[in-house]
């Protein structure tokens, strides 16, 4: 108790003095009293590590929270782009408070563990919009990403969100990622989400919107989520998970937009 008194007088009248010196322009520790100074605080702090976890922590928090302001700004920004795009897959019911945007490639192996997580979460919360944002970031290593991107805009725009949805979690359900997805996978689940066939059509102009509002989100891989009420959309009410997250973490940011 002795030393932690000592310490934090020591800090206390630093900091006054410090405040006072650079006021005035002048010091008032000498370099002598200073060295002394940070020697009593270093070894408080060798002898109490757990101070510097609880620094670092709290630093952590901080940083994440303002990233998560920088991301808000930006999704404000970006409203209609995210919610009112005609070529991008929408799942569930038109007049829903809440929306949880995925930006997505099928052969990213965090996007594939997320999968089952926002399946759960479309079952759990029916009263909120899902919104699939398709963006291969693979495809210029792996082909296949790009084609099943293309396809699934196809199917939503020729056979609607059922159709979409079947074909997407068809993908998903052949646990083919990095690299392992065929192109045999892709038809295969394109003709379990159909009952009749669908034309190949060119989405790229849907594909680059998705890539150009992913950077502006400032977005740098998948998957990447927004959670946003869908009226009334603040900073306060806006989460965004540059990654992947957990059910409940996906569940909390639901509630706080919906709130």
């Amino acid at each position: 108790m002795k030393s932690k008194s000592i310490l934090a007088l020591l800090v206390t009248t630093y900091i006054c003095f410090s405040a006072t010196a650079t006021a005035a322009k002048a010091p008032v520790f000498t370099s002598e009293q200073e060295a002394r100074i940070g020697e009593i605080a270093g070894d408080y702090l060798i002898a109490h590590p757990e101070i510097l976890v609880q620094v670092s922590q709290k630093l952590q928090v901080q940083q994440r929270e303002r990233q998560q302001q920088v991301y808000a700004m930006k999704v404000m920004d970006n409203l209609k782009q995210l919610t009112a795009d005609p070529d991008t897959p929408v799942i569930g019911p038109a007049d829903a408070k809440v929306a949880v945007i995925e930006f997505f490639d099928y052969q990213c192996v965090h996007c594939s563990n997320l999968a089952p997580t926002i399946e759960k979460a479309m079952k759990q919360r029916a009263d909120v919009q899902f919104i699939f944002k398709e963006w291969p970031i693979f495809g210029g290593r792996w082909e296949n990403s790009e084609l099943a991107a293309n396809r699934g805009l196809a199917i939503w725009k020729a056979a609607g969100a059922e159709a979409y949805l079947n074909y997407h979690n068809g993908i998903y359900h052949t646990g083919h990622i990095e690299g392992n997805l065929t192109a045999d996978d892709i038809e295969k689940a394109t003709k379990s989400a159909l009952s009749q066939s669908v034309k190949n059509k060119d989405m790229s102009a849907a594909l680059e919107r998705n890539n150009s509002l992913a950077q502006a989100l400032g977005l740098t891989g998948t998957p990447g989520l927004v959670v946003l009420p869908l009226k009334n959309a603040t900073p306060a009410n806006i989460t965004v998970f540059p990654g992947t997250v957990g059910a409940e973490q996906l569940m909390a940011a639901i509630d706080k937009a919906g709130r």
